[in-house]
């Protein structure tokens, strides 16, 4: 293994404190928190530092160069498309091209076995959150309705709410509203007036290919600079392939590749944030003597539980122009069905948001949801305008055999790519029927016709459960590992069950609460 002098880092031949894997939503806090604690911090990226100014362009296309590079394989009866919505590649992850969407989980999300007798109760509780979402949507920061007519939490948000200025946003209201259904503006991490030196939205409507006014929050533009300001030490370009555990049990630092090589940094905690596909990899890749199966896996449950959200998407025909491309994508909701109705038809629920569409994006739903192509596609094509599109956020309940193993293939960096075996449960089906047919029905009363139904998922849960018992689950309330007192998860491979919201806000407040908790054990010589 070769350690040369001549590489850009000053903290390699030195033990530090802690080192953040992955500089994405969740990475981005922690080594925000730890790194102005005073904590001496490496944070690694397998992906570039990538410059707005330099980087972004309006172009879909060109911008798919900010999603996960490497090979992952899919298998199961609905095996997911683990495209462009998934999962970031560089500094900032996925809040590079997510729409921004940060509703927070509802009170019910985490007690779903002892309200509803299925999956299991998280080992925090909706209050424990509480001051963390107070504190990122006053950071980020976050602008929504006065009155938010869902959940726990139900407004005034830090900054005032995006009018949909889109026809896509305004049918979701038009439609929920002939129907006696509730919509509101949605919770959005993308300004609505100026925010230090960021300006507010211009409406260019490329959130999903990256933010070139920096109007929307990402990790790049706000938590990085900060956690950089603070002394932590960041590396692009290096893959972590192994974290080090010791005889004791105590992890020691990572492997990691860079330009082809391998080399290794010593640490007294490691805090993995790598995704719900990157983090359960990795755990299992970190295999040796004393732990066969993997690091953090004594339950033999690192990779299982894995969940998707349902993302449907339902798309009409409109006797006027839509222009679907104009605006935000997302600034209109519908939570009005996410808890379990009372005629049992189901158990939990969905939202859904309006959603406007680039061209390429919707030829791609067309595609799936009837696999029309040449002539066919290209009439279609000619009368983008006239569509509008919303789209679900289905929850999916945790089961055992949806996987996160460890493939024979493997990837660009020579590592097993990670195999994602996915199928939906009865219940699952239940809830896409269910959300399916309630958005046909609010495209109907809105005026419009339907003629595309696409499957789609999103949002990455699950992997590496949190819980109170170490039988049944990988990491405690603090994402500690039952396992291993210095290893650390922070990102939404802990989530126990998905919920039925955008899970970026209520990942990065548990990420803000373990680095709070590691904060402290520091100070109290624990660590």
């Amino acid at each position: 293994m070769s350690q040369s002098t001549d590489l850009p880092w000053e903290l390699l031949n030195t033990e530090v404190d802690v080192i953040i894997i992955g500089a994405g939503a969740t990475g981005g806090v922690v080594a925000r928190e730890l790194g102005t604690a005073g904590l001496k911090v490496v944070l690694m990226e397998a992906g570039p530092h990538w410059e707005v100014s330099r980087d972004f362009v309006s172009d879909e296309l060109h911008m798919r160069k900010t999603a996960w590079q490497a090979r992952r394989l899919t298998a199961g009866n609905d095996p997911p498309e683990l495209g462009h919505n998934i999962s970031g590649f560089g500094v900032g992850g996925g809040t590079l091209h997510f729409t921004a969407v940060v509703p927070r989980f509802f009170p019910s999300d985490f007690q779903l076995e002892t309200r509803e007798g299925v999956g299991a109760d998280w080992p925090v509780t909706y209050e424990d959150l509480v001051p963390y979402w107070q504190a990122l949507e006053r950071d980020l920061p976050v602008a929504g309705p006065k009155y938010y007519p869902w959940g726990g939490f139900q407004g005034p948000y830090p900054y005032p709410q995006r009018d949909p200025i889109a026809a896509t946003q305004q049918i979701l209201h038009i439609g929920c509203d002939r129907l006696g259904i509730r919509s509101a503006g949605a919770p959005l991490a993308i300004l609505s007036a100026p925010y230090n030196d960021r300006p507010p939205c211009t409406n260019r409507g490329f959130c999903a290919q990256g933010c070139l006014p920096n109007a929307k929050f990402s990790t790049l533009i706000h938590h990085i600079p900060q956690a950089i300001k603070a002394g932590v030490e960041l590396r692009t370009g290096c893959m972590v392939n192994r974290v080090l555990c010791g005889p004791d049990d105590r992890v020691e630092g990572i492997s990691f590749l860079f330009n082809g090589q391998e080399y290794r940094q010593k640490a007294r905690v490691v805090v993995v944030c790598a995704s719900a596909i990157e983090t359960p990899r990795l755990l299992l890749m970190s295999a040796n003597g004393r732990h066969p199966q993997g690091l953090a896996n004594r339950s033999g449950l690192v990779g299982r539980y894995f969940m998707l959200h349902s993302g449907h998407e339902v798309i009409a025909r409109f006797p006027y122009e839509v222009l679907p491309y104009k605006g935000t994508p997302i600034t209109m909701t519908t939570q009005e069905f996410y808890e379990t109705p009372a005629d049992g038809s189901r158990v939990r629920g969905f939202s859904i948001h309006a959603h406007g569409s680039r061209p390429l994006a919707f030829m791609s739903a067309v595609f799936k949801a009837k696999r029309i192509w040449g002539k066919d596609l290209r009439e279609v094509a000619r009368d983008y305008n006239y569509f509008a599109r919303l789209t679900l956020v289905g929850e999916v309940l945790p089961s055992a055999s949806n996987t996160i193993t460890l493939s024979t293939e493997k990837d660009r960096y020579g590592l097993p790519a990670p195999l994602v075996t996915f199928s939906y449960g009865e219940n699952d089906k239940n809830v896409i029927t269910a959300g399916v047919r309630t958005c046909k029905q609010i495209l109907e009363a809105a005026g419009g016709r339907v003629e595309f139904v696409s499957p789609d998922t999103s949002h990455m849960l699950g992997g590496c459960r949190m819980g109170s018992d170490p039988q049944t689950s990988v990491v405690d309330q603090w994402g500690r590992s039952h396992d291993h007192p210095n290893l650390f998860i922070a990102d939404t491979a802990l989530f126990v069950t998905s919920g039925a919201s955008n899970p970026t806000i209520t990942a990065m407040a548990l990420a803000w609460r373990t680095a709070d908790y590691i904060k402290e054990e520091f100070r109290q010589g624990n660590l």
